[in-house]
């Protein structure tokens, strides 16, 4: 019964019936970050856990963090089955960031029309707009060009290439680098890498993934929401709820909500300025318009300051992000933007503030002034007037007989101070 048991094993393993081999596959897209990260390394526990063949991982993005960068390539060195980095679609590029991760992938592919490349390190945070100390900034490049070259070796990839990317920002076409040998392969799409896999060998062994089933990796909702967090015009979206929550509630004291979205906005847009390569003249020229809208709703300037608020909202939204980190605004993002705090600013605050200018309309502050007749005689020790609808106690410095029209001077707790009103 046992030799029937292997020999019907042996048929099954030599013949492939009733199995296919399976790949599983995510998709990286926006600046790499800590939920990057931990998307990576969850995706490849649960692929090499339900024994897939390799994890697919589809790269475009325009760099990140070098902490998550060396987080993930350790996880890639870590790792249980083979890592393929493919760069797609069309159009897709894997830059800074992406160049370290994709070099450091088993296998190294991209689509047609791709690049790669401009890995040179980004002074990241806030301060990234000053000028960096030259010997900390030639301390960061020497060690990004060395962990490139340590990278590229282990994967025999071309060194040389991998140091000018870091010291000189290259830059090169998928078709460039296959020919300089800085990546393995290039396919078309999913299918035709899975093909190409299956010619050559991976870790000493064959894939043969070529007919293989695509399982995808979703991201759960926490790594949703913290990718999101990483997105440019998100950051641009909290600064602005932070404004106008903050400012609805100094404008309507005891609101609650718009003050707790405001101080939530607030709280998060900086912590996104604390890791991401923020240039700080874009912070202050938006923090500029702010002042200008403001200051413009106290001064007749007809519309000046408004205007050189609107350039200022304008010109920091687009200077908002370290050049050299290539996340950037889109224009359909900063248009919009530009025009609602604008609006928001002459409208929304200037009608509040017109109407706190208003004469006073109801409560006791509309007696003063008011005339009414004395119902008693009054004098320093009280009498009474019936004034707006209703008795008012009333005190008088001079003697204010029954009948006499009696004028409202101030109003001191529940009584009102009055004076004889002459009648002409």
């Amino acid at each position: 019964m046992t030799r029937y048991l292997v020999t019907f094993c042996l048929l099954l393993a030599t013949t492939g019936f009733g199995w296919t081999a399976q790949v599983g596959r995510i998709s990286i897209k926006g600046a790499i970050g800590p939920a990057t990260t931990e998307y990576i390394g969850r995706a490849l526990e649960v692929a090499a856990d339900r024994g897939d063949a390799c994890l697919i991982i589809e790269l475009d993005t325009p760099g990140g963090l070098l902490e998550s960068t060396k987080a993930i390539v350790q996880t890639f060195y870590a790792s249980r089955i083979p890592v393929v980095v493919y760069v797609a679609p069309s159009g897709a590029n894997a830059g800074s960031a992406g160049c370290f991760i994709t070099l450091a992938a088993d296998v190294a592919a991209m689509a047609p029309n791709t690049s790669i490349g401009a890995a040179h390190p980004v002074t990241m945070g806030p301060d990234s707009s000053e000028k960096p100390d030259e010997i900390m900034k030639q301390k960061l490049e020497n060690y990004a060009s060395s962990y490139i070259e340590a990278i590229a070796e282990k994967r025999g990839r071309n060194v040389e290439w991998a140091r000018s990317s870091v010291t000189a920002s290259q830059s090169i076409t998928a078709e460039k680098a296959l020919e300089l040998k800085v990546i393995d392969l290039i396919a078309t799409d999913t299918q035709d890498l899975l093909g190409k896999l299956s010619e050559r060998p991976v870790r000493g062994a064959e894939l043969k993934v070529a007919a293989a089933k695509v399982e995808d990796i979703p991201m759960v909702w926490r790594e949703r929401v913290f990718q999101l967090l990483w997105r440019p015009e998100v950051m641009l979206f909290l600064m602005l709820a932070a404004v106008y929550g903050l400012i609805g509630e100094l404008s309507n004291p005891g609101a609650i909500l718009p003050g707790v979205v405001g101080a939530i906005a607030l709280i998060l847009a900086l912590y996104m300025m604390a890791v991401l390569p923020v240039n700080i003249a874009g912070v202050a020229l938006i923090l500029l318009s702010l002042v200008l809208f403001a200051i413009d709703l106290f001064t007749p300037t007809h519309g000046v300051l408004t205007f050189g608020g609107i350039v200022s909202f304008f010109l920091g939204a687009l200077m908002l992000f370290d050049r050299g980190s290539g996340l950037r605004l889109s224009l359909t993002f900063i248009i919009p933007a530009t025009l609602l705090t604008a609006a928001f600013f002459l409208f929304v605050v200037g009608a509040g503030l017109r109407a706190q200018r208003l004469p006073v309309r109801a409560g006791r502050e509309t007696l003063l002034g008011k005339t009414a007749p004395a119902i008693n005689r009054i004098d320093d020790a009280g009498g009474k007037v019936f004034i707006e609808g209703e008795y008012w106690n009333a005190v008088s410095n001079s003697v204010i007989e029954a009948g006499a029209i009696a004028e409202v001077e101030s109003i001191e707790g529940l009584t009102l101070r009055v004076r004889p009103k002459t009648i002409t």
